[in-house]
C-alpha cells in the first residue's frame, strides 16, 4: 500500500514538473510579444543560458501541486475535489488568458496593470478554488517567488531592461499567484485517487462492521 502511494506520488510529481516547464515556456513566448524576455542570457557564467529557469519552474510547480492536496487534507477541505477535469482546463485557459492580457494589452500605467491583474487573479481563485488553503498558498507562492526573482535580479543572475523592470515587478506577483492556483487545481485533480478513494473505502468498512 505504501509503495503504491509512493509510486503515485512520484508520477504526480513528474507530471506536475512537465506541466510547469510547459507553462514556463508558454509564458516566455507570450512575453516575447511585448519584447520582454523572461529567460535572457546573462553573460559568461554557469547561468549564462536560460536552461535552468524552466527546470526551476517545473520543480516549483511539482512542489506546489503536491502541497495543495496535502494541506486540503490537513484542513479538511474535501470540497476542493468536487470538480472535473473540464473545470481544471478552464482554469488553465484563464491563467493563460491573464498572461496573454499582461503581454498584449497596453495599460496606461503600471498601477492600472497591477490592479487589473490582481482582480483577474482573485477572480480566478474565486471561480475555481475558493478554499482557505488555496488562497493562503497562492499568496505565499506569489510573495516567495517575487522575492526570489528580486534576489536573482539584485545579484545579476537575471536581467531585464530598465524600461521593463517596472512592468515585470507589477505583473509577476499576480502571475505567480494565478499560476499557483492553477498548479494547485491540477495537483488536486491528479491526487483524487490518493486523497478521496482511500477515506471512502475505510468509511465503508466501518459501516459494514
Amino acid at each position: 500500500m505504501i509503495a503504491r502511494r509512493t509510486s503515485r506520488l512520484f508520477v504526480r510529481g513528474v507530471l506536475l514538473f512537465l506541466v510547469g516547464m510547459f507553462f514556463a515556456l508558454v509564458l516566455n513566448l507570450l512575453q516575447v510579444q511585448r519584447q520582454v524576455t523572461l529567460f535572457p542570457d546573462v553573460g559568461d557564467s554557469a547561468f549564462s543560458s536560460s536552461w535552468w529557469l524552466p527546470l526551476c519552474c517545473g520543480t516549483a510547480s511539482a512542489v506546489i501541486g503536491l502541497l495543495y492536496p496535502y494541506f486540503d487534507q490537513q484542513l479538511g477541505e474535501s470540497e476542493c475535489y468536487k470538480q472535473e477535469w473540464s473545470s481544471v482546463m478552464k482554469c488553465i485557459a484563464v491563467f493563460v488568458g491573464i498572461n496573454h492580457a499582461s503581454a498584449k494589452i497596453d495599460f496606461a500605467n503600471n498601477l492600472q496593470l497591477s490592479l487589473t491583474l490582481s482582480a483577474l487573479s482573485i477572480g480566478l481563485w474565486w471561480i475555481f478554488d475558493r478554499s482557505r488553503s488555496g488562497f493562503g498558498l497562492g499568496v505565499g507562492v506569489a510573495v516567495l517567488a517575487t522575492l526570489v526573482s528580486q534576489f536573482l535580479v539584485y545579484y545579476g543572475i537575471y536581467r531585464c531592461a530598465v524600461s521593463d523592470s517596472l512592468y515585470v515587478r507589477s505583473s509577476l506577483p499576480c502571475i505567480f499567484f494565478s499560476g499557483g492556483i492553477t498548479m494547485g487545481n491540477i495537483g488536486r485533480q491528479l491526487a483524487i485517487a490518493d486523497y478521496i478513494d482511500v477515506p471512502v473505502v475505510s468509511s465503508s468498512k466501518e459501516h459494514d462492521d
